[in-house]
């Protein structure tokens, strides 16, 4: 059975004036087919000037974290499916780019034999699969690309290859583009609690009416979940069977353009 949802452009002007943070997730959420349109970078800055908190929060690499918590309008990032979050300290002049990682040294480096493991049995059941692209700057995870670079896998190569991480030990969240797996016991929204925790001095848990959460796809199902105001890009249309707590929001618009359009709307709705 399709699940309805409520259209963004009905959320009411008592939500707006309460958000004071925006999660977003990147992939397919900032970005439309792989770029991030002029809109929604835009958008970024126009919360960024309102003085509204934004946190990426993604599963790519640890060398993409870098970047975009120098270069972008936001306030810090949480990457590799929460392994770490990284932030400008702007307490030290000039602002010194600060890291927190979830993991001992010495796990990171079990993990990597395990690693070795899993992409061995992936590749030769799936020989059209390859690492992702960004593989060599991550840090914590494997993240094996199945229709970015690559032909498409159907969902039940996917799911196949899920199985394969799971039988290693590892978690596993599937985006619209890649299969990450990981060990321990974090996840996105475990780290973006210790980052509001430690960086925005916020306990999420009694406040979450102050932010919201932007997304895709089945690996930010815990973030729709939690946050109680979630907003869906028009492109998790296609993923919403694989997905049993949905957001309660949906845009308009796909990709970037839909984070444009949440953004728009919030403003709006705000004066």
């Amino acid at each position: 059975m399709k699940k309805e949802l409520t259209p963004w452009k009905n959320m009411t002007k008592n939500i707006a004036n309460k958000i004071e943070i925006v999660f977003t997730d990147i992939d397919d959420t900032l970005t439309t087919h792989g770029k991030i349109p002029k809109e929604s970078f835009e958008a970024l800055w126009r919360l960024y000037d309102e003085d509204i908190k934004v946190v990426p929060i993604t599963g790519r690499c640890a060398g993409w974290v870098d970047h975009i918590a120098r270069m972008w309008p936001v306030h810090g990032v949480v990457g590799e499916n929460g392994a770490f979050y990284a932030h400008m300290d702007e307490d030290q002049k000039p602002a010194k780019l600060k890291k927190r990682y979830y993991l001992h040294p010495d796990e990171v480096k079990e993990a990597q034999k395990k690693f070795e493991k899993i992409k061995k049995e992936v590749f030769k059941e799936y020989p059209t699969c390859k690492l992702a692209s960004d593989q060599p700057y991550r840090e914590f995870d494997l993240a094996i690309d199945y229709c970015e670079d690559v032909p498409p896998l159907n969902q039940q190569e996917v799911l196949r290859i899920v199985e394969i991480y799971e039988k290693y030990g590892a978690k596993t969240k599937v985006s619209s583009i890649h299969v990450n797996g990981w060990f321990g016991d974090y996840d996105k929204l475990t780290m973006t609690k210790i980052f509001a925790k430690e960086v925005l001095q916020m306990d999420l848990k009694n406040n979450k009416q102050k932010a919201i959460f932007c997304g895709d796809s089945p690996n930010d199902q815990p973030m729709f979940e939690f946050f109680p105001i979630s907003i869906g890009v028009r492109n998790i249309e296609s993923f919403l069977p694989q997905i049993s707590s949905p957001p309660q929001f949906i845009t308009k618009n796909i990709g970037g353009e839909g984070f444009a359009e949440i953004v728009d709307i919030l403003l709006k709705k705000r004066k």
